[in-house]
């Protein structure tokens, strides 16, 4: 049952994570219009205590907190394309670059709507459920997002990560490509082992064991970066793990194992290694990634 006190929610979009939303703000009491381009998927939320609009322009009508969550960014604007966006607050989770928040920011500006862009760092599973450890980055308008938090914090924890629209969706890419990076690096530890004895159930464990143990790294990395000194509490420094780098791509080749997943950071250490820099951990290497970055401490 839906409670008249709080704020209703416009929702565009119901593929898996647009559905689990519309849940969870249901089941908190939220009053909730929503709206997708297959009419079917409604249905079950209709059923559930929603308010079904034909049209997302009639979606829009009905408030003033619209929420996107569509394919990408390009649906965005297909779906807002006949809607009266004067005097609403957009708040846009589909995924997507940077520079298309930026964008889609002065888009919805000229439209008469404030604007706060999110990336969400959950599954469909976590939403609506605190325990579960999901939340959303949310960057842009902060005025906004004062203004929701509560009901945007009704479904997953909130992160704000600064002004500029595009921040979210960059924190967002940056923690999936980090995880992405992992997969290829279990990927290969899985083809390596796995004709051998150890159950690979219990070769996993320690995987995850091992995985875990290494996090701390992390902060780790961050001073050195802040500080500019790449050789700060080094535990292994870059003449060794290049050495040691090595000799994994001729165990590969031993086990009959591509080493296509690992050959592109070893070539990025080899570099940094050929640029003088042995008594350095990894971080010296993300200079050869962004031009951003700040140079090493003479």
């Amino acid at each position: 049952m839906t409670n008249d006190t709080k704020p209703r929610i416009v929702l565009l979009g119901l593929g898996a994570m647009g559905t689990a939303l519309a849940r969870a703000w249901l089941a908190a009491g939220h009053p909730l219009t929503v709206w997708n381009r297959t009419p079917a998927r409604t249905e079950p939320l209709r059923a559930l205590g929603a308010d079904v609009a034909a049209t997302a322009a009639e979606a829009v009508a009905s408030g003033t907190l619209v929420v996107t969550c569509l394919m990408d960014d390009a649906s965005v604007g297909t779906a807002l394309e006949e809607s009266d966006l004067v005097g609403t607050d957009l708040v846009d989770l589909t995924t997507g670059t940077p520079k298309e928040a930026d964008a889609r920011a002065e888009w919805a500006h000229a439209r008469g709507a404030r604007f706060l862009s999110g990336g969400i760092m959950a599954s469909p599973s976590m939403v609506g459920v605190p325990e579960g450890g999901g939340y959303v980055f949310y960057s842009g308008s902060r005025e906004v997002l004062d203004e929701h938090e509560s009901a945007l914090a009704a479904v997953l924890g909130v992160r704000y990560t600064g002004t500029r629209p595009g921040a979210a969706a960059l924190y967002d890419i940056a923690l999936l490509s980090a995880m992405y990076g992992m997969f290829a690096g279990v990927t290969h530890a899985f083809a390596l082992v796995r004709e051998e004895e150890m159950p690979l159930k219990e070769f996993s464990g320690l995987l995850t064991a091992w995985l875990t143990a290494m996090l701390p790294s992390n902060g780790a990395i961050a001073d050195q970066l802040d500080s500019g000194d790449y050789t700060k509490d080094v535990q292994a420094n870059l003449g060794m793990l290049v050495s040691g780098f090595r000799t994994f791509e001729v165990a590969a080749r031993e086990q009959g194992v591509d080493f296509r997943l690992l050959a592109p950071y070893l070539e990025l250490l080899e570099e940094r290694l050929g640029q003088g820099y042995a008594d350095e951990g990894t971080a010296g290497a993300i200079g050869l990634l962004s031009k951003k970055a700040r140079p090493a401490a003479s």
